[in-house]
């Protein structure tokens, strides 16, 4: 907490600052749909401590799949690049989260299910159980959902191959 201010008013400014970045974000990626002459509306949030934008379209085309690629590959470096935009503009580094066509949230669902069935087998085996290598947001996700079931998981290996093993209790 900075010296002289309140709880509150520190909890506002980081609000202030990720409503920044979502707005920083948002311009930057308008730009990039009208450069791509593709349709999508920007939707801005702030979940968990960080801003979060996401690209939707209420047309039933596939424009917008292009921007995920295949398995999230385009959708990440888009994150990425989104994330350099929003530190270009104000010098600090972004964990900024993006979504487009409701990919990142498809997935999520698959992740929790998928945790939630490692769980599963490591209490009826009493064994870790490995998962398959993930990038760090799968990773994430599937740890949140071994710890709301209660059980331990930790990640093992080096990027590209790392990957969650699930700890019986």
């Amino acid at each position: 907490m900075t010296e002289g201010t309140t709880p509150a008013a520190e909890g506002a400014d980081t609000l202030t600052r990720l409503e920044q970045e979502g707005e920083i974000a948002a311009d930057y990626l308008e730009a990039l749909l009208d450069i791509a002459d593709l349709d999508g509306d920007i939707d801005m949030d702030v979940e968990a401590d960080r801003a979060s934008v996401s690209i939707i379209s209420d047309s039933t085309s596939r424009d917008l799949q292009k921007l995920v690629g295949r398995d999230g590959e385009v959708l990440e470096a888009l994150q990425e690049l989104t994330r350099l935009a929003v530190h270009r503009e104000t010098g600090d580094r972004s964990r900024l989260m993006l979504d487009i066509a409701g990919f990142r949230a498809r997935k999520r669902e698959e992740l929790a299910e998928l945790g939630a069935k490692a769980v599963q087998e490591v209490q009826g085996s009493g064994e870790p159980v490995k998962l398959e290598p993930m990038s760090p947001f799968e990773r994430k996700v599937v740890h949140d959902a071994v710890a709301a079931a209660g059980l331990r998981s930790e990640s093992e290996g080096e990027e590209p191959q790392r990957c969650v093993v699930v700890l019986p209790a």
